[in-house]
């Protein structure tokens, strides 16, 4: 096979990446020796089931290499004045070509095993949906990928109305930290560590033995306890879990402005991120307060733009996030930066909404919990009076909840226009205050159901390309809601709107 380098003009991914290839393989195919080797036993001797265990781990991680060298020798790109080409494949050749005018990011990542040896994998995208959008290369060196995320990204600088911070807008403070615990993903991670130990537990044959120990350490306890006892242990397993995963994933942290006007976040303690948005494409920035996050008085912030990669593998990167879970005054601080507002329009005060608008979320919360109480009192009464008892302490306990959130939805509702921006709020478990500019409204939706219509209520949703595309501010006055739309984006809905003749 000819190892003949390409065309001038043309490049070639790092000859290091078949290295990269056969050690991770190696690595997966480690974990799973020792399962497999368990199970051959079954039908041999230990050492021959070793031997059969190494000669097939030798066998895939010299096919996984071969397949590898064979994906370097025949992948190359080059990056034109125009366009940005990519070829790769044996028998199937791919050739894929971006438009640099459309080009939106250029994210570099490296995992542990890249960043030892000073590699990255570039990801040059255009923002639009489907993987056909993307062009990965993987890896290259570390400075060929930010030679290539300059390059690709080079805008004439333009001078932009209001504050002009350059350089560093934020940089990770270790007492961020304390937000982890109190997130969704440590109950979540709880959950999951419970459900590894059993898998892994029915692997080696021993899952009977590990019920059977559990069992006998909480023989004489009682079953509440035993069961309380358990959660908390899986809730242990989810904050050290969402620590972990925390440190990870923000260890490094740093929010900058370039030069050109290019936002770029970089993070990541094994596998780092750089991750870069275009001010040019910023529309506005949502501020997100999960319910823990936010009793601890904290909120992250989000980028609203448009031109992030919209992939599978991008939406699982957090590629939107500008801002970890900080404490809610840094987080108003860093969204002016951003935005080079003198005043964040995330701290508005906001008009609110109708006390018709509570009554409603206090109906849906009421019935969402009533419902099951219901069939459970019916099942109760028709088959045996434990499930009577299950569902009192049901509606013992959530109803109580059900109030309280409907009652704090109700507070978090507002709406109002800030400088350039709209603002609108919603949200409880997971509370949003987005602060959209107002020339990147692209259209309104009104909706009024007939519950609405008796209520004197609507919903307006602004429309835009950015972001998740629509940003709603739910059961506002129905007059209020329309003069609102129509002062944030004048011309855009008077045609649509009704008046008497005297103009009222």
């Amino acid at each position: 096979m000819s190892t003949a380098a390409p065309p001038a003009d043309w490049h070639r991914l790092d000859p290091r990446t078949v290295l990269v290839t056969a050690l991770v393989v190696a690595g997966v195919v480690a974990g799973a020796a020792i399962p497999v080797t368990l199970g051959l036993t079954r039908w041999s001797s230990l050492p021959v089931a070793v031997l059969q265990v190494l000669a097939g781990a030798l066998l895939v991680i010299g096919v996984a290499a071969g397949a590898d060298r064979v994906r370097w020798h025949r992948t190359r790109y080059r990056i034109g004045t125009e366009r940005v080409d990519l070829h790769t494949g044996l028998l199937l050749v791919k050739r894929r070509s971006l438009a640099r005018s459309r080009i939106r990011t250029v994210d570099l990542t490296a995992n542990l095993m890249l960043r030892l040896l000073g590699l990255v994998t570039v990801r040059i995208g255009t923002g639009e949906q489907g993987s056909e959008s993307t062009l990965v290369l993987d890896p290259v060196t570390r400075a060929e990928g930010e030679r290539l995320r300059l390059l690709l990204l080079e805008r004439a600088a333009t001078a932009s109305p209001g504050v002009h911070r350059e350089g560093e807008l934020a940089v990770l403070d270790p007492r961020w930290i304390r937000y982890a615990p109190v997130s969704f993903v440590a109950p979540m991670l709880g959950g999951a560590a419970a459900g590894a130990v059993m898998q892994v537990s029915d692997w080696v044959g021993a899952q009977g033995q590990v019920i059977e120990w559990v069992g006998d350490r909480f023989r004489e306890t009682p079953l509440l306890w035993t069961i309380i006892v358990l959660v908390l242990a899986a809730l242990v397993a989810g904050v050290v879990g969402a620590l972990g995963l925390w440190i990870e994933m923000w260890w490094n942290y740093r929010l900058e402005r370039e030069a050109g006007g290019t936002l770029r976040v970089r993070r990541g303690l094994f596998t780092s991120r750089s991750i870069s948005v275009e001010e040019a494409r910023l529309r506005g920035v949502d501020l997100v307060e999960p319910l823990g996050v936010r009793l601890l008085g904290a909120a992250r912030l989000d980028a609203i733009t448009t031109g992030l990669a919209k992939d599978h593998e991008a939406r699982n990167a957090d590629h939107n996030t500008l801002l970890p879970a900080a404490p809610r005054t840094r987080a108003d601080s860093v969204a002016a930066d951003v935005l080079r507002e003198p005043d964040t329009p995330t701290g508005a005060a906001l008009t609110p909404h109708p006390r018709a608008a509570r009554g409603r979320r206090l109906r849906w919360s009421l019935a969402a919990v009533l419902a099951p109480v219901l069939i459970l009192t019916l099942l109760g009464a028709l088959l045996t009076p434990v499930l009577l008892w299950i569902a009192l302490g049901c509606a013992v306990v959530a109803v109580p909840m059900a109030v309280a959130l409907a009652l704090d939805a109700y507070r978090a509702l507002g709406h109002a226009l800030s400088g350039r921006y709209l603002v609108t709020r919603s949200g409880t478990v997971r509370r949003s205050t987005a602060a959209l500019e107002r020339a990147g409204v692209i259209g309104w939706t009104v909706k009024q159901s007939v519950f609405q219509r008796r209520a004197g209520l609507l919903s307006i949703t602004a429309t835009t390309a950015a972001g998740g595309g629509a940003y709603t501010a739910y059961d506002t006055d129905a007059s209020e809601g329309l003069t609102f739309a129509a002062d944030a984006v004048p011309g855009l809905l008077e045609p649509f709107l009704e008046r008497s003749p005297k103009g009222a």
